[in-house]
């Protein structure tokens, strides 16, 4: 297939890639070239704007940052894709938003489909993504051998915007958890424990999560670098929060998250990786 992708950035790159390893003709474009450098190198074709991209692909993805990222994106791909062309957001977007443009896409004769991933760089890296669809199941089929060239657990979730709605009950549990993380390693250090020590015990039991075993050992040993951005992680907290207002739902837990990693960011913070929320309550030596 030719296919066109948008956003070469922490998990992008990676996910681009594996599509150029399973044999496809893969045409990029992102903002800073420079960050498309080694996919170019491996044989992707650039293209000077997302309308460039689309043209003539048999599936156009987007993976960016934000929603207004992707309606601009989508708008270039909705003026040259071509009739039965796969529309593709993996971008962790609005659910309204993926209704909206779904609608669009398919007044012009394009197969949408919301599929935003959880799995972070390493995910992205060794290709075993969780990939949350929204879309018709004509339309996931059909995309399906894209999806498997990219991640492990793959699920349609139901009609344009459910992959949406799925992801974003997937940060509210990471929220939590990285909340969870974050204090039971405060209050192991405040007690004077080791910290290897107690992270290896909680791992192993009825504690453990995929923050304390991902992340948790990247706190311990300083390293803040993004597999995740928090400023990223905000934006989804606060489309989850907007669903809730819209639904009368009150999620106290991820009000609290949403509070926290405020915190992060006013401490100059919201480039580092998610689990930068442990710096808020000591600093890792």
């Amino acid at each position: 297939m030719r296919i066109a992708f948008v956003g070469t950035g922490v998990m992008g790159k990676s996910m681009a890639g594996h599509l150029l390893k399973a044999g496809h003709e893969v045409v990029v474009y992102t903002r800073t070239k420079a960050k498309a450098a080694d996919l170019l190198a491996a044989g992707a074709r650039w293209a000077e704007s997302p309308a460039a991209a689309a043209q003539a692909a048999d599936a156009a993805i987007s993976m960016v940052g934000y929603p207004h990222d992707v309606e601009e994106v989508w708008q270039g791909f909705l003026r040259t894709a071509r009739p039965g062309c796969l529309l593709i957001d993996m971008t962790t977007s609005s659910p309204s938003l993926a209704r909206k443009l779904a609608v669009a896409a398919t007044a012009r004769g394009c197969l949408p489909l919301d599929a935003p991933v959880s799995g972070g760089d390493r995910g992205a890296r060794e290709a075993t993504l969780t990939i949350m669809v929204g879309g018709a199941a004509a339309d996931f089929e059909q995309a399906r051998p894209l999806f498997e060239a990219m991640g492990k657990t793959i699920s349609l979730q139901g009609g344009p915007g459910a992959g949406q709605l799925c992801k974003l009950a997937n940060q509210i549990a990471i929220a939590s958890g990285m909340v969870a993380m974050a204090e039971a390693l405060a209050f192991a250090r405040a007690n004077g424990l080791d910290l290897d020590a107690v992270l290896k015990a909680l791992s192993g039991g009825g504690a453990s999560s995929w923050a304390l075993l991902n992340l948790a050992p990247r706190v311990l040993k300083g390293d803040f670098a993004p597999g995740f951005y928090v400023k990223h992680f905000v934006k989804d907290i606060g489309l989850a929060l907007e669903v809730c207002r819209d639904q009368q739902l009150s999620l106290p837990g991820l009000e609290l998250a949403a509070k926290l990693y405020a915190d992060v960011v006013a401490a100059g913070d919201g480039d580092c990786g998610t689990q930068a929320l442990a710096k808020r309550y000591f600093e890792v030596q």
